[in-house]
């Protein structure tokens, strides 16, 4: 039976090789991106305001920056939301400027460039000392999110799949913080809360594959360590490839008719989605596999009890 098994196993960390390759080079672009590029923080981080007004017709973004540009709001970022008459207007902060009188200005230099009445639907602000706490929160609550998976997978299997598991997660992190920065795709309080959903999402495959390791260990007698990794992907891969693709299926459906508002989450999840199930085949194995996990490390050692094969004498 486990000779049969053997033959039906895909050859995944036969192409070890390449994938560490492979992940090395994102890492490194991801880095190179964050130090160059930065990401593109959103309000919810910098701080200054936020303006939603509705156009009677399609606005044109053109004119519209070029006319903010004219009365002194060159740092203003224009982008449609929803449709071509809805559009959003972000300003930089600005000191001893209420953003009520702000909006006023705002409204009446777009009614006198574009011509048209233009309604006020919502105005935000964020002050910066806000933006610095929330920035500083965030990244606190990614760092306690990895600490906790550390120490849960190291009790729950061996300290090597816990060490595969955050190597796992902090690759997902990254390269979708790298996505971010390359695409310069706005960076909110949303988009964080999809990164946390892909740290869950990646452990929850990374929890799954491990498991399976550890209990093939325990089953398949003979054979060496990338054998029965390979053996557990194979078993796991079915598991895998239907939840990731339900998955997707729904991040798709939110991605494209979602709207504006979640965008970023949406785009941060699909991205995180298919770097995490990669992660949790690839990473995690792989660096388990490196560290030299063995059956020893994962079957428990059996303390025979004192004159437990004794004889019992009886007089």
């Amino acid at each position: 039976m486990q000779i049969l098994q053997l033959k039906e196993t895909v050859a995944f960390m036969s192409y070890r090789k390449i994938a560490m390759i492979f992940s090395a080079l994102l890492m490194i672009a991801s880095i190179a991106s964050l130090a160059t590029n930065k990401l593109n923080f959103g309000l919810d981080f910098t701080g200054g305001t936020l303006i939603e007004v509705g156009f009677e017709q399609a606005a044109d973004l053109k004119k519209i920056r070029q006319v903010m540009a004219d009365n002194g709001f060159d740092d203003a970022k224009v982008q449609f939301y929803g449709s071509s008459r809805d559009v959003v207007i972000r300003l930089g902060l600005r000191e001893d400027v209420k953003a009520e009188m702000l909006g006023n200005e705002v409204l009446a230099i777009l009614e006198s460039g574009s011509g048209q009445k233009v309604d006020m639907r919502r105005i935000e602000f964020v002050g910066a000392s806000v933006g610095d706490e929330l920035a500083e929160q965030g990244g606190l609550a990614m760092l306690t999110a990895l600490i906790c998976i550390l120490v849960y997978v190291a009790f729950r299997f061996e300290w090597r799949f816990a060490v595969g598991s955050v190597v796992a997660l902090f690759h997902d992190v990254l390269l979708t913080l790298g996505l971010f920065s390359v695409l310069q795709l706005e960076f909110d309080l949303t988009v964080l809360a999809a990164i946390l959903a892909v740290i869950g999402y990646s452990l929850n495959d990374t929890i799954v594959v491990s498991d399976r390791i550890r209990e093939n260990f325990r089953k398949i007698r003979e054979g060496q360590a990338e054998n029965v990794i390979n053996i557990s992907l194979t078993q796991t891969l079915s598991r895998t490839f239907i939840t990731s693709i339900t998955t997707l299926l729904v991040l798709a459906a939110l991605f494209f008719r979602g709207g504006e508002l979640i965008h970023g989450f949406a785009t941060a999840l699909l991205f995180g989605v298919f770097v995490g199930t990669y992660s949790s085949i690839y990473v995690a194995s792989l660096v388990a596999l490196a560290l030299g996990i063995s059956r020893e490390d994962l079957i428990p050692e059996v303390i025979e009890k004192e004159g437990e094969d004794q004889e019992i004498m009886t007089p």
